[in-house]
């Protein structure tokens, strides 16, 4: 009897373990999500994740940029339950946390949504959710889409969210009962987990950049710039400053087209190169910048 209960505590742990290594976090050391919204003119706005808080003993991730600099908006994940939390410090009459995404869920499963201080209904009501389609994304591997919509739309509107496993809401990260709409609160056009990109969808914008710096202080004020030219199929590279920096272009799958030394700008010629996603990736001394995914 001992034997049969201890080959079932291991194959539990084991199933919990398989479980754990399927899901893919939302949250990692840095995170970058650029939002599109098309009003009069489309305009590309970026909010990320800036340093870590400890508060009643829960590790945060703090929201910055966008309509986030207040640094009051903070988020943890538990990776074992596959749910994401939001707490709004200084905000004493809203609850200690909201449940922002359960990816848990299974088909025909409802939860009630929360978009806390976002363009939505702040308690929309409840949610189904209708189907779950696993999609590939830039690196290759095929990731958990999730597709909601609103019961109640007298409280929440005609909804319909989508949920990326590993990147979040396609609308504002707080805002998972959001319809993504870059002609509404906007559309996630880019999504980085710390220097790589993870989710894109350039159909409003022409590019993907982040701004995450690899190395000391010194570098962080490193700007660059990527002009296209689509009728003579080159790119204008230009950055701030007069050092020698070593760029290197890379398909999104990680194959290398062009290594070589610039100063300043240089005109780099694509001609030759297959349309799609390019990764330009620059090296100033021993620091790596990855700065920019274009569009070609």
């Amino acid at each position: 009897m001992c034997k049969k209960v201890l080959l079932v505590g291991m194959f539990s742990v084991l199933w919990l373990g398989l479980l754990s290594q399927g899901y893919r976090p939302l949250l990692d050391n840095y995170n970058e999500w650029k939002l599109t919204s098309c009003y009069f003119g489309c305009v590309d706005d970026k909010y990320y994740t800036d340093g870590d808080t400890i508060v009643d003993g829960y590790s945060y991730k703090i929201l910055d940029g966008y309509h986030y600099i207040s640094r009051t908006f903070l988020l943890r994940e538990n990776v074992q339950e596959r749910k994401v939390y939001m707490k709004l410090a200084n905000y004493a009459s809203r609850p200690d946390e909201f449940l922002l995404y359960d990816f848990s869920l299974s088909v025909g499963d409802s939860m009630n949504v929360y978009n806390p201080i976002a363009p939505f209904a702040f308690d929309a009501g409840m949610y189904l959710l209708d189907s779950i389609a696993t999609l590939p994304l830039v690196d290759g591997n095929s990731y958990r889409h999730f597709y909601l919509h609103a019961l109640d739309t007298v409280q929440a509107g005609r909804q319909n969210a989508v949920w990326v496993e590993g990147a979040g809401s396609l609308s504002l990260i707080n805002a998972p009962g959001g319809t993504p709409n870059v002609n509404g609160a906007g559309k996630i056009s880019c999504f980085f987990k710390n220097d790589q990109l993870f989710y894109s969808q350039l159909d409003s914008t022409t590019e993907c950049s982040t701004d995450y710096v690899i190395g000391v202080e010194e570098y962080e004020s490193f700007k660059v710039d990527l002009i296209m030219n689509h009728i003579d199929k080159n790119v204008l590279v230009s950055y701030n400053g007069d050092k020698p920096v070593e760029l290197a272009i890379y398909t999104i799958n990680g194959q290398l087209l062009i290594k070589e030394t610039i100063v300043s700008e240089d005109v780099i010629e694509l001609g030759s190169f297959n349309k799609g996603l390019l990764l330009f990736q620059f090296n100033v001394g021993e620091v790596k910048v990855v700065k920019k995914v274009l569009s070609w």
